[in-house]
């Protein structure tokens, strides 16, 4: 038997151990990715917990808040209101049969409000199909138990956004009782409107849920998002849409729940996909995002904002985790220095919500990015909430 040179021996040995090495370091990166996101809620954990200094900053009736900041110094707030000086027998505001429209308030500092006013309206400003609504059954109630009147007519979920690449403002919104989804564009080139229906809803809705959203991306095109997932691009000067929506690609949980609050934003050149769901208790304590649809509403415990993660807007996005409990159907925005922010309302719905000491009303959370997760900023809420009056 003949033995090679102890030099090639030893420099076949080293070139062997440094492919095993290799493997067992490539091998955690080769281990296929879970099919589905983790559903366990972390309820109980206090620093993903919307901090309990939030409080209003107006004392108006609003449920879906939604704040952006715009390129004239102010922010701008709007969300689901109920009709001024309506009287409801039951005590409890609410807007889920019907509402007079659309209302906008502004701000220089985020704890001040100033009320613009009604700046779209039923009456004045809606086409007719938008007008129509739908009839209710005598007796017909809310998920909350409130008695509704004769008819589901109620504007729901607005945003505001100013398309900056199309020097534009537009307000998405969306009507109850399954009349679907529309976009306007304010026709002054002002904040305030007066707002029209861009062509593609001017006599039929141009997304048929509701909860629909918009993102402008960093080139200047402007996608809508919608409820249940779905996603389109609309078309250079934003009176229609390219294509039919289709469905985003994600990590869902399985079974997929019920999901809603739909909003993409940008934070380190990737796409951020937030939703919305409720947790619910197990039998064994825990809760869990993953719920039997056919239960009492009874056992929705917290609505809560879950992030995931994608470098392309369609996706696939990520593992979807849990980003800001008790806050759910929330915008981000930053305010001009820079600081991240989310909106909510303290929905009076779920175990949670009967622990507030106010339900809808518009708040605040300032909000922070630890190793690319967002998640509630409570000294900064400490700071900003000691300064309101």
């Amino acid at each position: 038997m003949i033995f090679p040179d102890m030099r090639i021996l030893k420099r076949i040995c080293f070139v062997l151990s440094g492919a095993i090495i290799w493997l067992s370091c490539k091998a955690p990166a080769s281990e296929p990715v879970p099919s589905f996101s983790d559903p366990i809620a972390p309820v109980g954990d206090t620093l993903l917990t919307q901090p309990s200094t939030l409080k209003p900053v107006i004392d108006t009736w609003m449920r879906d808040t939604y704040v952006m900041a715009g390129p004239d110094g102010y922010y701008y707030m709007t969300g689901t209101t109920a009709s001024p000086g309506r009287n409801f027998p039951s005590g409890r505001v609410h807007c889920w049969d019907y509402n007079d429209g659309l209302y906008l308030w502004r701000s220089r500092d985020l704890k001040n409000w100033d009320s613009i006013g009604l700046i779209w309206s039923f009456d004045k400003d809606a086409a007719d199909w938008q007008k129509k609504g739908v009839p209710l059954k005598p007796g017909a109630v809310s998920p909350n138990k409130d008695p509704l009147d004769s008819f589901y007519r109620a504007v729901w979920a607005p945003e505001l956004h100013y398309i900056k690449s199309k020097k534009k403002w537009l307000l998405i919104a969306c009507l109850n009782g399954g009349a679907g989804s529309f976009v306007l564009e304010s026709s002054s080139g002002l904040p305030q409107g007066p707002y029209k229906n861009i062509p593609a809803n001017a006599e039929q809705a141009i997304f048929p849920n509701i909860d629909l959203s918009l993102f402008e991306d960093d080139n200047g095109k402007v996608y809508l998002i919608g409820h249940n997932h779905f996603i389109t691009e609309m078309n250079a000067d934003c009176s229609d849409i390219v294509a039919p929506f289709k469905r985003l690609e994600e990590q869902s949980y399985n079974p997929e729940p019920y999901i809603e609050g739909v909003f993409i934003t940008k934070y380190n050149n990737k796409y951020q996909l937030l939703q919305t769901v409720w947790s619910v208790q197990q039998d064994d304590g825990t809760y869990s995002y993953i719920r039997d649809d056919r239960k009492d509403l009874n056992a929705l415990y917290s609505y809560d904002v879950v992030v995931a993660e994608s470098d392309s807007v369609y996706g696939p996005y990520g593992p979807r985790y849990a980003a800001i409990l008790q806050g759910g159907h929330n915008n981000l925005f930053q305010d001009f220095d820079g600081n991240w922010w989310s909106t909510t309302f303290f929905n009076p719905r779920g175990i949670m919500g009967t622990k507030y000491p106010y339900t809808c009303k518009p708040s605040l959370v300032p909000v922070t990015w630890s190793s690319n997760k967002l998640k509630p900023d409570h000294h900064r809420a400490a700071e900003f909430y000691q300064s309101i009056k």
